[in-house]
């Protein structure tokens, strides 16, 4: 199955101003397609070639790194634009995520605190994540293009700290892109759609 760029589920100009247009122009038209395009030429005449994008991550960590990236980075942003919504974020969660949070995360404020740290603290770059393994929803942060799948988890939220997701808006404050993302951005429909399924 050959990897393919999605459409963005919103406008370019719709995250302002806590995501530029020109930040998502690069980053979706540039960055994602290129993971894409690379993917597809790395993958060709492999044993990779024909089997599902989640399939092929899992089977290429730690065995072929360019196809690894490259599948990984497509994966993670595929769902990394849903992850996001104009008028997102905030602590008005969904029932079922609110309690789900409570129980694992100690409450949300305790997740927000958390997850931005794991973001802040993630060293070049990755990826901090909420993840649910062994039932339980877990916050935990992966180098370049790494996410929980290869660790055991199901990713329910993921965001990006590539220097190319924030860099135009926020230039070297990381933590408050982090902040942006957390207070103005998520998606927390899609979080909980991901969440049931993983459950």
């Amino acid at each position: 199955m050959a990897f393919e760029l999605p459409e963005l589920p919103y406008a370019y100009d719709s995250l302002q101003p806590f995501m530029s247009a020109e930040t998502l122009e690069f980053h979706h038209d540039k960055h994602h397609l290129a993971y894409v395009t690379n993917g597809n030429n790395l993958i060709k005449g492999t044993e990779f070639e024909g089997k599902s994008l989640e399939e092929v991550v899992k089977a290429s960590y730690g065995k072929n790194a360019g196809v690894f990236n490259n599948a990984g980075q497509h994966y993670n942003h595929i769902h990394f634009w849903k992850w996001m919504k104009n008028g997102g974020g905030g602590n008005k969660l969904p029932g079922k995520l609110e309690a789900a949070f409570a129980s694992d995360l100690g409450g949300y404020d305790k997740f927000r605190a958390d997850f931005i740290a794991a973001g802040t603290t993630q060293f070049g770059s990755g990826w901090a994540w909420l993840a649910v393994k062994d039932g339980k929803i877990e916050i935990s942060k992966t180098p370049n293009g790494e996410n929980p799948l290869v660790h055991g988890g199901k990713p329910i939220l993921g965001v990006d700290v590539w220097e190319h997701s924030y860099y135009i808006d926020y230039r070297n404050a990381r933590p408050k892109y982090l902040e942006a993302f957390v207070d103005s951005l998520i998606n927390w429909d899609y979080v909980l759609e991901l969440y049931e399924a993983a459950v």
